[in-house]
């Protein structure tokens, strides 16, 4: 049992705690106030943490991690909102197809009204008119992208979208005159799509088919054609979409190529997080949006994200500028600028004129 417990008064600053912590070699600094009760607890493996995660995201004040969740735009979602809040949520983001609607915009409405500290997340929108109506209604930030994911086919399906790169400029240049940042959703599959989508305005990058065959992203590994995977599969699949409904026993089972023994959906209309975010959970049938697949292993986002990290980095250095705001200034001024590349350039800029190579990425 400990007999020389060292303490350290309520108020006491971060970082006087942790040189109490460091010169006493305790494990743990137990914060009291001035009648001797225990209010935090500040560890030594929190010094670690702060030491091998230098860049973690936390809030200013409390010095904890931050909290984000997203939901959906139904009067269901809003309940599950409030116990997420109750939990400490300092983030939601609104997951949505299509942001600009009324489902979304009564959404943020009610939230800032209920919930003001909460920071927002909305989306997703490729046009100013959409930003426009969606930071009307009180939105901290926007998500930027219909159509551009590596398991999306809603430009193929739908005929509605926009190319990314234009989507992202014009958002994030009619977002910046409200302070408002902007999250480039879709299309990053590489360190120079990172920088490209940082240089047209984008505050930060989404990552999902990227980081999908990392280790800690959900699923089991296994093998196809010789190489460990991961499935990967986009919300608005049909996979995604029939989750949680009942097995084939609702189908009427029909015989190939005909019309009229073709199978009868006989289910009630199926609702899930998917089919929630296409607006399609009223629909008895059910329009793809998305794909399935399976993406090759990463390993570790331990190992993966500093790879990213330092990869946007040397970008930046091989441009010529210090830092992402540096860059974005860069761009608006003129001194960094987009060329077209024709097809035999873009062959001269990849591995070429070899027999056969290895295409390692980090170590």
């Amino acid at each position: 049992m400990t007999t020389s417990l060292v303490t350290a008064p309520q108020g006491v600053t971060l970082a006087e705690a942790n040189q109490i912590l460091r010169s006493s070699k305790k494990g743990k600094l137990p914060i009291v106030d001035d009648q001797g009760r225990l209010t935090s607890l500040l560890a030594r493996s929190d010094l670690l943490k702060n030491q091998n995660y230098p860049l973690a995201s936390k809030d200013p004040d409390s010095k904890q991690l931050y909290a984000a969740a997203a939901v959906g735009t139904r009067p269901s979602d809003r309940e599950r909102l409030k116990l997420l809040v109750e939990a400490g949520l300092d983030i939601v983001v609104l997951d949505s197809s299509q942001g600009n609607s009324v489902f979304q915009i009564d959404m943020i409405q009610w939230i800032k009204q209920t919930f003001p500290k909460l920071e927002v997340i909305a989306g997703n929108v490729v046009t100013r008119e959409q930003a426009a109506s969606l930071i009307a209604a009180g939105a901290d930030a926007l998500r930027v992208g219909m159509g551009s994911g590596s398991i999306c086919i809603t430009q193929e399906v739908m005929a509605v979208g926009r190319p990314q790169a234009t989507a992202v400029f014009a958002v994030a240049e009619f977002a910046s005159k409200f302070g408002i940042p902007v999250i480039a959703d879709g299309g990053i599959s590489n360190v120079g799509h990172i920088v490209k989508a940082l240089s047209l305005g984008a505050s930060a990058v989404m990552m999902g088919g990227l980081l999908a065959g990392t280790t800690e992203a959900p699923g089991e590994y296994f093998y196809h054609d010789g190489k460990r995977v991961k499935s990967y599969r986009g919300m608005g699949s049909l996979e995604a979409m029939e989750q949680g409904r009942p097995g084939a026993s609702d189908l009427a089972n029909g015989k190939p190529g005909s019309t009229k023994h073709a199978p009868q959906i006989l289910s009630k209309p199926h609702e899930n997080a998917a089919t929630t975010r296409y607006f399609s959970e009223s629909s008895v049938v059910k329009v793809a949006q998305g794909v399935s697949g399976d993406v090759q292993d990463k390993g570790s986002v331990k190992a993966f994200v500093p790879y990213l990290h330092v990869g946007v980095q040397h970008s930046l250095q091989d441009i010529g500028v210090r830092s992402v705001s540096e860059l974005q200034a860069g761009v608006k001024e003129g001194r960094v600028r987009f060329e077209i590349r024709t097809p035999s350039a873009q062959v001269e800029g990849g591995v070429h004129g070899l027999h056969s190579y290895t295409k390692r990425l980090y170590a």
